[in-house]
């Protein structure tokens, strides 16, 4: 039995390969990629709206509300990054229930290079919001032996993030094909609702997880906030 999508070789040349996870992958990039040029093409800021820019709306609010709160005080920064990161995760679960089709996020290559994103991303925020030696003087707090520990604590949460998205994902696929082959029909139907409420629930976790490592990237330390003067009132 193929436990992954990456046991599925469709086309391999020396070291190169064309496996089921590279495929779902870019199946699943281009469906997200034409659904949101669909949804977006008739977009009116006044008036009468459809229902898929009602809904589209709604998606949107509650996903920079779900940032605001990590500590993000300007998600529409981090919008784009980390609802993409939200969306790829909930559609390649809700895509399980079509037959036969093994999610990415089944792979612990894509769920790897899913972290790699966010273990890049977040340097990269972190030196926006504080600069180049404010974000590297983050490693020595609170006083300099933590340097050792905070560099392995930020290799250690990206190992973590790779590793539980997979086996949460990879698990669910494999109850659900033994159900399949050894109980009625009824059960796997159960199995695969309960599949896709914990694929959401991992993309939620996913996403806030990266949310909340950015929010600490970019916190900057009270003593260098600027504080705009109080204009005095006028007599």
């Amino acid at each position: 039995m193929n436990l992954t999508s990456d046991q599925w070789i469709l086309w391999q040349h020396g070291f190169l390969k064309l496996n089921g996870t590279i495929l779902t992958t870019w199946a699943m990039m281009i469906l997200m990629a034409l659904g949101a040029k669909l949804i977006t093409h008739r977009l009116v800021t006044e008036g009468a709206i459809s229902r898929w820019q009602a809904s589209l709306e709604i998606v949107i609010t509650s996903l920079e509300q779900q940032i605001k709160d990590t500590g993000l005080h300007e998600p529409r920064k981090y919008l784009s990054f980390l609802g993409t990161l939200f969306l790829f995760v909930a559609m390649c679960s809700l895509c399980t229930v079509i037959p036969g089709f093994k999610p990415p996020t089944g792979s612990l290559s894509t769920t790897a290079t899913l972290a790699l994103c966010v273990f890049v991303a977040v340097p990269l925020y972190g030196i926006r919001a504080q600069g180049f030696g404010g974000y590297l003087r983050t490693y020595t707090k609170p006083t300099l032996i933590m340097l050792p520990f905070n560099i392995i604590s930020e290799l250690s949460r990206t190992l973590a993030l790779a590793v539980r998205l997979f086996g949460n994902m990879m698990s669910g696929v494999m109850i659900i094909g033994i159900l399949l082959t050894i109980t009625p029909f009824v059960f796997p139907i159960v199995m695969t609702a309960l599949g896709l409420l914990t694929g959401m629930v991992q993309a939620y976790i996913f996403s806030i997880l990266a949310a909340v490592y950015i929010a600490a990237a970019t916190r900057i330390p009270k003593g260098k906030l600027h504080v705009p003067p109080v204009p005095e009132p006028a007599h």
